[in-house]
């Protein structure tokens, strides 16, 4: 989003910069264990935080918020909750490597290939997007192709993972920002956001 002034890099970052931020990201790990969300609900959570609260709060604030969302839409703090599955602190290290495969099958076959001109549609979803906002209407090129993928947007609402085809696009900079510059930006962009230019 523009407007919040540069971007001024913490030098030798921690990973965290208080205990409680650590036990904020094995919290949230745990619940996630659980199965009750996806990682694209997840992210919605996070999203649904009104701006003026959102901006206030710290990264790992905003995750807690999130959790404390998702926790209550899912009844999830009444004490007569079923059991549900644990992660178990001794997992978490080879679930994190593991990681989760997000290819699918897709139905349709790809609309574009390398080397086509696609320009990005300038959607306003309501839920969840991967779609950057300061791509909306830019032109670029696609520069690969990563086949299909499960499609966030409709993840989010838990409306299925409907595969959709997924490309790196490369865009000039200049045409994205206005800069006068020769860099180029690359971005991942999924099929739906995208129309031939």
């Amino acid at each position: 989003m523009m407007g919040f002034g540069p971007i001024a890099p913490e030098a030798n970052e921690p990973l965290f910069h208080a205990p409680w931020e650590r036990r904020a990201l094995a919290i949230s790990l745990a619940m996630g264990g659980t199965r009750q969300w996806n990682i694209d609900m997840s992210r919605h959570a996070r999203e649904k935080i009104p701006s003026a609260q959102y901006w206030s709060l710290s990264y790992y604030e905003i995750w807690m918020e999130g959790l404390k969302r998702l926790l209550t839409e899912r009844g999830l703090l009444d004490a007569s909750i079923k059991k549900l599955p644990v992660l178990e602190a001794a997992n978490v290290a080879p679930v994190l490597a593991r990681g989760s495969p997000y290819t699918r099958n897709a139905t349709a076959k790809p609309l574009f290939k390398i080397g086509d001109r696609v320009k990005v549609r300038n959607l306003h979803p309501e839920g969840h997007t991967r779609l950057p906002g300061y791509l909306r209407g830019a032109t670029g090129e696609i520069a690969l192709y990563h086949k299909a993928h499960v499609f966030p947007d409709s993840n989010a609402q838990g409306a299925g993972e409907n595969p959709q085809h997924l490309y790196t696009l490369r865009f000039k900079a200049r045409d994205v920002f206005g800069a006068n510059t020769d860099d180029v930006l690359h971005a991942d962009l999924f099929e739906p956001y995208l129309e031939a230019a």
